[in-house]
């Protein structure tokens, strides 16, 4: 007899072995139409895997996210059906699911064009609503090389090729296509039909420069066609907020080909980096820190004994000079620790907090860089803390709690805790990443944190806290962070001195807010849609004229404006005023001020706020304590 349990404890009992697909039809046809998938003893399978002994088992449908994980990768491979079926001589290599959606790499002799993207979505419809069955059959690894090769796809002999000797191999069948894959799938192509073909993109095969260069096509999957039309809206609302648009559009910084992986600022966007830089500057100073500065480049022999020359070496921008190795620096922390290091330090000098806004420099490939977030020099709010260990709670818990204030003040008020705990391969004693991991989590609990654990995922020296925005659209952006480092404190020889009048290791917090003030300055961008807070805008006020009557006016209700530290320009041009309301508007300034000659006969400003808001005729000092008082309030 085969007893299965289900999820809701109670048991199924049967008397021969039988498919999933039949206990799912047993339990109520509604669910074994919903049916795509299950798990067996925690084990991702296909319906029609056969049940032969007793087990755990669950039913997988579109709604959980086993089952859109599922859907995803069988229209990856209704993709590569679609493409073979268009262009037989085509071949395909690997297809996974990826965030949101999937993609596959082929080898063509040809671009895709777009007409082609359409192409293929039309004719993964037409194959869908075939509603062939996808089928799993097993093969004996050489047998599965032999079938691919004369099927002419050598990239697919090449990975099977890999697997060790005499193990087997799944591969799927629907209609004429058959495909190399651990499985599960959806159980006929008919469930298939909430997708959309977004782009072609180029990758190399294997992730190696030196491999032929594959055409990748991303798609996005969906459970049903309300999820699908959301995420469509999403990213036609990501396109219009995409930093680097913005970016253009507003005049804040260009990237150049002469030096690619870098930024160039201009007026406007500098103002919007001072304005960050300097509120974090604040932050060091209103919080313990000391701001120090290191050099941009250090000998290759500190590289070696932090242990960044053997295992960062390809991503460091490397110089010499009179015969002697330099790197530009990846990162702070060697620099701050050879701070520490000059003079004697005491039990009583710790926690000591250093600050800095290093740049560093990172040799990024290519295809990596993406305008401002990811970049080759970049300049990190970047902080260590020296502490006892018994001194990590309180500075987790209250820099957790500073993080919290700074982030609501740029506008973000979703935050998710993550503790990643000790990886496979690690140093330290078991005791000492005990003692590590409770103190950062006791500093979360203590700030009022909900989090999650990531076991496996600390840095193989110590455990770590990751902090992630949520943004106005729901994405994820991981900022900032706080590690726990007894490692670079050793293999550099910092010390204090005890209590007890004994030599002792500090350990070293590697922590950081906004990170990279490139990256943060372009998620702001993205969670503004461009139309920054006040306190943030380039251009906070402008004023305009209607006619040239009252220019003088205007400039002086202007440098009124600039006396009180806002950013003013004024609009004095001989043009309609509806032009230039309308062309400012679309700078997204915080205010716009009118004035002709009934505002200049009362001494008042007519006063037009972001998002088409007409405030009115107001005094002018009226006006500026309004405007001051939202630059103060930061919101």
């Amino acid at each position: 007899m085969i007893q299965i349990t289900l999820p809701d404890q109670s048991v199924r009992t049967f008397e021969s072995p039988l498919t999933v697909e039949a206990v799912a039809q047993s339990i109520g046809p509604g669910l074994a139409k919903a049916a795509i998938a299950a798990r067996i003893n925690g084990k991702l399978s296909d319906l029609s895997a056969l049940i032969s002994e007793s087990c755990d088992l669950s039913i997988v449908t579109a709604k959980d996210n086993d089952g859109l994980e599922v859907i995803r990768h069988s229209t990856a491979h209704l993709l590569a059906y679609a493409v073979k079926d268009l262009h037989p001589t085509a071949q395909v290599t690997i297809g996974p699911v990826i965030e949101n959606g999937f993609y596959y790499d082929f080898s063509y002799h040809r671009p895709f064009t777009p007409e082609d993207l359409q192409l293929i979505e039309d004719r993964m419809r037409l194959l869908a609503q075939k509603d062939e069955k996808v089928i799993r059959q097993v093969l004996p690894r050489d047998q599965a090389v032999e079938f691919f090769k004369k099927q002419g796809e050598l990239y697919k002999a090449e990975i099977i090729e890999s697997i060790p000797a005499g193990e087997d191999v799944s591969l799927y069948s629907e209609g004429a296509f058959t495909d190399l894959c651990r499985g599960p799938h959806v159980p006929s192509t008919g469930r298939l039909g909430h997708f959309k073909l977004m782009k072609v993109a180029g990758a190399y095969w294997r992730g190696d420069h030196r491999n032929e260069m594959l055409q990748r096509i991303y798609g996005t999957a969906w459970a049903n066609k309300e999820d699908l039309k959301n995420h469509l809206t999403l990213l036609e609302e990501a396109e219009k907020r995409d930093h680097r648009k913005l970016g253009r559009e507003l005049d804040l910084f260009h990237i150049d080909e002469h030096s690619p992986g870098t930024v160039f600022w201009h007026p406007k966007g500098w103002v919007v980096w001072q304005e960050v830089e300097q509120y974090m500057r604040r932050v060091y100073r209103d919080n313990g820190y000391f701001e120090v500065k290191g050099p941009q480049i250090l000998d290759q022999g500190l590289w070696e004994k932090t242990g960044h020359w053997d295992k960062y070496r390809e991503n460091m921008f490397v110089t010499e000079s009179e015969k002697r190795d330099y790197a530009l620096k990846p990162m702070n922390c060697p620099g701050h620790i050879l701070i520490y290091k000059q003079g004697v330090k005491s039990y009583r000098d710790l926690p000591l907090r250093y600050g800095e806004f290093g740049q560093c420099h990172r040799n990024e490939p290519t295809g990596g860089l993406h305008g401002i977030m990811r970049v080759r020099a970049f300049t990190q709010d970047d902080g260590h803390i020296f502490c006892t260990e018994a001194q990590i709670q309180s500075e987790v818990t209250a820099f957790t709690s500073l993080l919290q204030r700074v982030y609501a003040d740029f506008g973000f008020h979703q935050i998710i805790y993550k503790l990643s705990t000790r990886p496979e391969k690690r140093i330290g004693t078991e005791e000492s990443w005990d003692r590590a991991e409770a103190a950062l989590a006791a500093g979360l609990k203590a700030s009022g944190c909900e989090f999650e654990y990531l076991p496996g995922e600390g840095a193989f020296y110590g455990p770590k806290i990751e902090y992630t925005l949520k943004d106005a659209l729901g994405r994820e952006w991981q900022c900032g962070t706080i590690q726990v480092d007894p490692n670079l404190p050793e293999r550099l020889d910092a010390e204090y001195v005890g209590e007890d009048g004994a030599r002792h290791r500090p350990v070293m917090l590697h922590r950081a807010i906004v990170g990279s003030l490139e990256r943060f300055i372009g998620i702001l961008l993205e969670q503004h849609a461009g139309a920054l807070p006040v306190w943030l805008a380039p251009v906070q006020v402008v004023v305009l004229n209607i006619t040239d009557s009252q220019r003088e006016y205007a400039l002086d209700v202007a440098n009124m404006l600039k006396n009180q530290g806002l950013r003013v320009e004024s609009d004095l041009r001989n043009e309609k005023i509806t032009y230039k309301i309308r062309e400012h508007a679309v700078q997204k300034l915080p205010f716009i001020l009118v004035v002709g000659d009934k505002e200049m006969s009362q001494g008042a400003v007519s006063v037009r706020a972001r998002g088409n808001q007409d405030l009115g005729i107001m005094p002018v000092q009226d006006c500026i304590e309004r405007i001051c008082a939202q630059v103060a309030s930061r919101k």
